[in-house]
């Protein structure tokens, strides 16, 4: 396809993902859903699992071969400027202040899944198709651990946000456990990287690059009052232009060292110099998010195909790799909150919202098709695991929610001999 043709096409494109993924979205509503569980499942929908099944030739003529790098790179700029704006948002009084039970919880979400992935790999070896011929064992399970072992960050930061959950502890400490979790998990995919190459080079590229980039935030953070009075004196133009150039070259750099673009959008965010000038750049900027973002999910979706979970073995282990994901994530995440004095409603809704996959692990596993390292069978698998386990986020956070009332009024509605009793007999036990 020329450049000439290519232009329309894509334009038609935005066009009808930005539709399909408005009509998912309020259809999804009615479920309690979030915006982007629905531009989630549109990219599915968009793919060969439903378009592609019911109207082949459709979907060939929206989105030729040709077309799919561009929608990658244009959904990856939605990508990265709402990571900044989520961690411009981000305040780190927050993580110092959950700084000890994040650790223990990222530890225990990280263990317990990967564990739980390579055991589950190692029993399926040889009984489903995987992983492409050459493939060793030791990478399979590795991949499958970390692809399980991984949260929706970005996914996470956005139902935080979306639902008003940024001033909770729960939200405070949920959003320094995924961000903890991604950044060790991106690591150990540099790992399964090195191993399947036979080279030591993608790991090292990305410790090394990781301590460098530690090191420009840390020098950034000390220059903040500086970069204040400075960013203060730039007309509202300059402004943009500077942060856009500073947000990209992050972008480059993460993406470089293997940490992925994401983080360094981020981290940026994070440590960004704060103004009233500078808050209205970041507005300004927020829709290119909203509007580019769908295209990533798009793109993972035509990659996608459920028709290849017909077979019943691959069926099965389907089904395995989200029981493993629930309990390696929710569960390990909610036993280790407890373990560190978190209160139980604190505990169930930290475990529910590391429990999602989404964005994350889409980017994961197309790290891992584009390495030839996996199947298009495994990526249809994860690719359920991860909507399946971030559909469940939204729902279990209302049940809390619904939960948490009852026991309100009903302790409300008690006797207050009954209550004292109630709390005596609590006390002797």
């Amino acid at each position: 396809m020329s450049n000439t043709l290519l232009a329309p096409a894509f334009f038609l494109a935005v066009v009808v993902i930005l539709l399909v993924c408005r009509a998912v979205g309020w259809l999804l509503r009615g479920l309690g859903q979030p915006p982007v569980v629905g531009e989630m499942v549109a990219g599915v929908v968009l793919g060969p699992s439903v378009l592609g099944l019911l109207a082949p030739d459709v979907e060939a003529a929206l989105f030729p071969e040709e077309l799919r790098p561009v929608l990658y790179v244009v959904g990856q700029i939605g990508l990265v400027v709402f990571m900044f704006q989520t961690g411009y948002e981000f305040r780190v009084e927050r993580l110092r202040r959950v700084a000890r039970p994040a650790a223990m919880i990222s530890t225990a979400g990280m263990l317990a899944p990967l564990a739980l992935g390579a055991a589950l790999t190692w029993f399926a070896h040889g009984k489903v198709n995987l992983f492409p011929d050459g493939v060793s064992l030791v990478v399979s399970m590795m991949f499958v651990g970390v692809a399980l072992a991984i949260t929706a960050f970005p996914m996470l930061a956005r139902i935080i946000t979306e639902r008003g959950l940024t001033e909770t502890r729960f939200g405070s400490v949920a959003l320094a456990c995924g961000a903890i979790d991604d950044a060790v998990a991106w690591v150990l995919l540099a790992g399964v990287l090195s191993i399947a190459a036979g080279s030591a080079g993608p790991v090292a590229l990305t410790a090394g690059g990781s301590v460098v980039l530690v090191l420009l935030l840390v020098v950034i953070v000390r220059a903040n009052d500086k970069a204040r009075s400075l960013v203060a004196r730039l007309p509202a133009e300059h402004l943009l232009l500077a942060l856009v150039v500073v947000l990209f070259l992050a972008a480059w750099y993460t993406d470089v060292i293997g940490l992925y673009a994401v983080f360094g959008a981020f981290s940026l965010g994070v440590v960004f110099p704060r103004s009233a000038a500078v808050d209205r750049v970041v507005a300004k900027i927020a829709p290119v998010g909203a509007v580019f973002l769908p295209l990533f999910f798009t793109y993972s979706g035509l990659n996608t195909d459920f028709g290849l979970l017909v077979d019943p073995a691959l069926l099965l282990f389907a089904v395995a790799a989200i029981a493993a994901a629930v309990a390696g994530k929710l569960g390990a995440c909610w036993g280790a909150a407890r373990l560190a004095g978190e209160p139980q409603d604190v505990s169930l809704r930290v475990g529910t919202l590391m429990n999602a996959r989404g964005l994350m692990q889409l980017i994961a596993i197309n790290v891992g098709l584009a390495a030839g390292i996996v199947t298009r069978e495994l990526f249809s698998v994860l690719v359920l695991v991860a909507i399946v386990t971030t559909v469940m986020a939204t729902p279990m956070l209302s049940l809390w929610d619904r939960l948490d009332r009852r026991r309100a009024v009903a302790k409300a509605d008690r006797p207050s001999d009954e209550v004292t009793g109630a709390q005596g007999n609590t006390t002797v036990l």
